[in-house]
């Protein structure tokens, strides 16, 4: 009987507490729901938190996954350039030949590409390859191939290569028009030489032109580390989507973190026209402009502060055809004024060969509309 009242006694001693506990952690869970999810966590994969990630702001902790998911179609390019001995007259005297050593020699360089289809098309940067004799691809899993080039595009530095083999992984493609200044990118490549390595960085920028870099500029500004051996790999973003094709980087000597990419977008376009036509097809009108600024308007005395004047026209081609005259000012182009000379030599080559171009023009304090015919931009040496 005492042992039952005792057994009561600590029951009821302990009851208390333990209720009171519940109720506290019922309360805390009802409103601060966060903690009810952390033993959820713990029993879930790594894949399955990053792919709830991946729709939410929060950005992983480890971008291993993103890494998996795009480095085995990042691929490693080796080129063989051999320099043939001269065929100066001098060289054949005996003396002169033994010091210089006549030999054929082999000048070897290194780049890198991405596999943009299964059945083996690859693209790089033109400069990587341009002006070779051999080119050597290195895949993800140790295999090496020989490579052709299909077709390049001098003009954005691009070039589509072609492998025979299996078992190739195409790279999923990201959509660089939805890339913010902030998101993060990484840069995987072969700098050096050493090997594939990956580098993180953000997005500094969008839609950069102006450089002087290539005729046809949109590029992704990015701080991730772009070395020599990386042109022409991959920048892709936080879930392993291609963002662009590395391409080129600031030299200057105190330049720190500026790098640029062609959107993955453009990259796109061009192998299709690659592969489809066997060169990439632009509108062309047949001008040579320099773009207005107020500074140049106030030398001419003319009232416009903007647009393109027309310095030059060629023989023939379609501004000549439709009448346009040198010291024409072309102010809108299809109903869109002339705010840039980049912006304005990018929209007239993506409109097709054959349709028209409405023009508006001074000439002379004249208002004209004037309608060419686009014709196609001959491809450049």
């Amino acid at each position: 009987m005492a042992n039952h009242q005792t057994l009561a006694k600590v029951l009821n001693f302990l009851s208390l507490p333990v209720l009171t506990g519940l109720a506290v952690a019922a309360v805390l869970l009802w409103f601060f729901p966060e903690f009810r999810s952390s033993q959820d966590l713990e029993s879930k994969s790594h894949s399955d938190l990053y792919s709830e990630l991946s729709t939410n702001w929060q950005g992983p902790v480890s971008y291993a996954q993103a890494v998996k998911r795009a480095a085995p179609s990042v691929v490693n390019i080796y080129t063989r350039t051999k320099t043939k001995p001269t065929n100066h007259p001098l060289m054949k005297h005996p003396f002169l030949k033994k010091i210089y050593n006549q030999k054929e020699r082999a000048r070897d360089s290194l780049g890198s590409g991405v596999i943009m289809d299964q059945s083996g098309l690859i693209v790089t940067s033109y400069h990587v390859v341009a002006n070779v004799d051999e080119i050597l691809v290195l895949l993800y899993d140790g295999r090496e191939l020989p490579a052709q080039i299909v077709g390049a595009d001098p003009e954005t530095d691009l070039a589509v290569l072609k492998i025979d083999s299996i078992n190739l992984q195409q790279i999923p493609l990201g959509n660089p028009d939805q890339a913010e200044i902030g998101d993060v990118v990484l840069a995987i490549g072969n700098p050096f030489g050493m090997g594939q390595t990956v580098t993180q960085g953000i997005v500094s920028a969008t839609q950069r032109y102006g450089l002087n870099l290539n005729i046809f500029e949109n590029y992704i500004q990015t701080d991730a580390d772009i070395n020599p051996g990386n042109s022409g790999g991959a920048l892709v973003d936080a879930y392993g989507n291609l963002l662009g094709i590395n391409s080129a980087k600031i030299n200057f000597d105190d330049s720190e973190g500026i790098a640029f990419a062609v959107p993955a977008d453009e990259v796109q376009k061009i192998v299709d026209h690659i592969t489809e036509h066997g060169r990439v097809i632009r509108g062309w009108l047949g001008f040579e402009a320099y773009e207005l600024t107020p500074m140049i308007a106030q030398q001419l005395k003319i009232s416009i502060s903007s647009g393109l004047f027309i310095a030059k026209i060629t023989q023939d081609g379609p501004a000549h055809k439709a009448k346009i005259r040198p010291g024409d000012i072309v102010t809108a182009i299809n109903g869109m004024s002339v705010t840039g000379r980049h912006r304005s030599v990018s929209q007239i080559a993506n409109i097709v060969p054959g349709e028209p171009i409405e023009l508006e023009i001074q000439r002379s304090n004249k208002s004209l509309t004037i309608t060419a015919i686009a014709g196609e931009r001959p491809t450049a040496n």
